[in-house]
């Protein structure tokens, strides 16, 4: 077998493993966080996780796919090596820089659902006070 096609089964292997396992991780651990995002509201919140993890696989899974294509081939056990190295690392920070930007918009929503809580007095209204005239 061609030491090319070792290299590329080794890396869609690996990379389609580190998409399930941080897919898997984040869902587990970012539904507490979609929660407090969306006040409270539980199906809100499974909802909209599962459908960041389709999308997220969609994404990271597409990418691999179209970062399988090499630049050469590979010659000797170095060379799986150093396009091991290369291909993984990117889609490490691929998956990375997906998380960070899921968390950055979510929070974005967190914040700004706090401010509107903020804003709401937290008495309503209980009459009209007449301005004094100062006299």
């Amino acid at each position: 077998m061609d030491l090319t096609v070792i290299a590329y089964v080794i890396y869609l292997l690996m990379s389609v493993a580190l998409t399930v396992w941080v897919a898997r991780t984040l869902s587990r651990n970012g539904r507490v966080f979609l929660e407090d995002v969306l006040h409270g509201n539980e199906k809100l919140a499974d909802a909209v996780n599962h459908l960041l993890v389709v999308g997220f696989y969609l994404v990271n899974l597409g990418f691999v796919a179209l970062y399988l294509n090499g630049h050469g081939t590979v010659e000797d056990a170095r060379g799986i090596f150093e396009a091991l190295s290369t291909k993984l690392g990117v889609v490490l920070l691929v998956l990375g820089a997906m998380h960070l930007g899921n968390v950055y918009v979510l929070n974005r929503i967190r914040r700004r659902g706090a401010m509107e809580r903020e804003q709401v007095p937290p008495v309503g209204p209980q009459g009209w006070v007449t301005p004094s005239t100062g006299a």
